[in-house]
């Protein structure tokens, strides 16, 4: 158990900042995680004292008798493993374990005292077994987290870390509560696959079918066989045509060669229904809130990423039922893009930047070692307030939307309130209610005609999906795009906006949407869209219109998840859904808008509005929507108001 295989010396140079700054840890100064600066006493954290050896892939026993390959990066002293215990630190991929940023994190945590432990995920690279994506992982990461524990170079206490796949498998393990999980950084990790990833209020995310293409480039059959791979190369480069197939069907794409990778994909289209399937741990981490291990966690998100929502649904759940501490970190970012300062087409400055390997250095020092380091003194809550900057265009071409910091004890903020701005005829969108009675705004969604995606709370969905904040309207670089037109000039796309506002309004918080709406069809999608207009300046002058945030129901789960009801055509039926948070400051002059259409894809699979069972039909009709406004039937979008900050 104790024998090393395969120990070889890494000399990889001390890992830079991402942002270039040079590594304040490899001074022996610690850093403060949000300003990227020195941090004077009383504050201290782990030096760099140590060299790195790393034993290649040990293998680490899982109940069911498989095996699964793990890197471990241990401090060292003239090329041996030190003497004595250290606490350790797990990281659980799919992304190749030895490869890439994997091997820089695993030395930059042992130079500083720390065994680190990478392993691969079951089934990918060379760890044994089938890989069945997210739902499974709880099992063999406990399992991994006590066999660290009960080695003879570990103190007993086992932090975990990891974004996205690894934000969410250390979630799933913790539901299980490993007697010797110490502490965990979250990073972009799920809360529930079915409500807010895979699935979103009831329509499927098709970045998961992207990312099954291009996952099977690394799968071990194409690593086996080159001819397979040089396939899957090619299908790759032209994953938008697949999409524009999609649902796929069993035997028809290259995934047939890659069963469980191909069935994962099948599955995640024909399951709607909230059941079993999406009752397993990996997937449904909400439902084991109570069993979930109560340790020190950090949630670390993006309002511009995929998990945002999740990202705060873990924090709002756990941080009442835990007594240890549970912190937010939510910045402007896009899915693992917290070292630039950039979302799409806007900017947010320099302060927008996480040191992310400072930051994990602070958490884990604090908490595995009991050091004094920033997250001491840290608030609950740390939000990157968007939208305060001077809107000018700068040298890369982004807009200077800007931003501040915001430390908070609680999330939502105390004191902000879900405010109704209502929708009216004519399109204009008011915090006064809607009088008397007015005809309803109609549309005709064409399932063959879609609305464009451009930006959004996005991951995984390179090369046609493009994450972050742009002004809606066509471009020649965004799939599915016809014309430059504003997308809010189709047909089949209703606008709702604000007077130019007299003062600024800031927006921190979840958005939920309540549509009073009807259809002709028995099934049918609503999507809903916030905006922040700019008024014409010398950069722009046709103005902006930026996306903050956005979402769809489709109407067969109105009423929950697990038992569709279809529609009674031309029935009028409330719609309510919930939009991804934000943190946004609408500036004075600007205007706040909604968009309602039925569709935003390619990020949501298409309704083709038949009410038949989903992923799997290849019909379709043209719906006839309506959109209610009046007293009896107030359509609205409910902000999370509070009052602007000073400056």
């Amino acid at each position: 158990m104790g024998r090393l295989p395969e120990t070889e010396f890494v000399q990889e140079p001390a890992a830079p900042s991402p942002n270039g700054r040079k590594d304040a840890g490899a001074l022996g100064l610690p850093v403060c995680a949000f300003l990227l600066t020195p941090m004077p006493a009383p504050y201290e954290g782990s030096p760099q004292a140590f060299d790195v050896v790393c034993s290649r892939n040990v293998r680490v026993p899982m109940r069911d008798g498989l095996q699964l390959a793990t890197d471990l990066y241990f401090p060292a002293v003239e090329g041996q493993p030190a003497p004595g215990v250290f606490p350790v630190i797990l990281e659980r991929t799919p992304y190749d374990k030895s490869a890439g940023v994997n091997v820089v994190n695993g030395a930059y945590l042992a130079r500083r005292g720390y065994v680190c432990a990478i392993q691969d995920v079951r089934g990918r690279h060379a760890s044994e077994g089938e890989w069945y994506p997210f739902a499974r992982e709880a099992p063999d990461g406990f399992d991994t987290v006590e066999w660290l524990a009960a080695q003879p170079w570990s103190d007993g206490k086992i932090g975990t870390m990891g974004g996205s796949y690894c934000g969410s498998d250390q979630s799933a393990l913790a539901t299980l509560n490993p007697p010797h999980l110490s502490t965990m950084i979250v990073a972009v990790g799920a809360s529930n696959y079915h409500h807010c990833s895979m699935r979103q209020n009831g329509a499927l995310e098709q970045r998961f079918l992207i990312y099954a293409f291009r996952m099977a480039l690394t799968s071990r059959e194409a690593e086996a066989d080159p001819g397979l791979r040089a396939q899957l190369r090619k299908e790759f480069e032209r994953v938008g045509d697949w999409v524009r197939r999609a649902p796929l069907r069993k035997g028809v794409s290259p995934l047939r060669f890659l069963p469980s990778y191909e069935q994962w994909v099948l599955d995640l289209y024909t399951h709607g229904d909230y059941d079993d399937y999406w009752r397993q741990r990996g997937y449904a981490i909400s439902d084991y809130y109570d069993e979930h291990a109560d340790v020190p966690t950090l949630y670390l998100g993006g309002w511009y990423d995929s998990y945002a929502r999740a990202t705060c649904e873990n924090y709002v759940a756990l941080s009442p039922k835990k007594r240890s501490r549970q912190v937010l970190l939510m910045g402007p970012w896009t899915h693992g893009g917290w070292s630039v300062s950039h979302a799409g087409d806007l900017d947010f400055g320099t302060g927008a930047i996480l040191n992310y390997n400072d930051a994990r250095l602070g958490w884990f020092d604090h908490f595995l070692k009991g050091l004094r380091t920033e997250f001491a003194d840290s608030s609950p809550v740390r939000l990157f307030v968007m939208g305060t900057g001077s809107g000018r265009v700068d040298a890369a071409g982004r807009v200077d939307h800007g931003g501040q910091w915001r430390s908070e004890p609680d999330y939502p903020p105390p004191g902000v309130t879900p405010t109704p701005y209502y929708l009216h005829a004519g399109g204009s969108l008011s915090p006064t209610p809607p009088m008397g009675d007015s005809p309803p705004s109609r549309y005709a969604f064409d399932p063959r005609d879609p609305v464009p995606t451009l930006g959004g709370g996005l991951s995984a969905g390179e090369p046609i999906l493009k994450a972050g904040g742009y002004d809606q309207r066509g471009r020649p670089d965004c799939f599915g795009c016809r014309d430059t037109l504003p997308f809010n000039a189709r047909p089949d796309v209703l606008t709702f906006q604000t007077a130019p506002l007299a003062e600024d309004l800031e927006v921190i918080g979840p958005i939920t949407v309540i549509l009073h709406a009807a259809s002709s069809t028995r099934d049918t999608d609503f999507t809903a869209k916030l905006l922040d207009v700019y008024p014409p300046g010398p950069d722009y002058p046709d103005g902006l219109a930026i996306n903050i945030t956005d979402s769809i129901l489709r109407a067969r789960y109105r009423n929950g998840w697990e038992h569709p009801e279809l529609l009674e055509p031309g029935q009028v039926y409330p719609l309510t859904f919930e939009l991804y948070p934000t943190a946004n400051v609408f500036r004075t002059g600007h205007c706040i808008r909604l968009d309602v259409s039925s569709s935003n894809w390619p990020r949501f699979d298409v309704n083709p509005n038949t009410g038949s069972a989903l992923g799997t039909d290849r019909c379709f009709e043209i719906a006839q929507q309506a959109v209610y406004h009046s007293a009896a039937c107030p359509s609205q979008v409910l902000l999370s108001m509070s009052v602007p900050a000073p400056g």
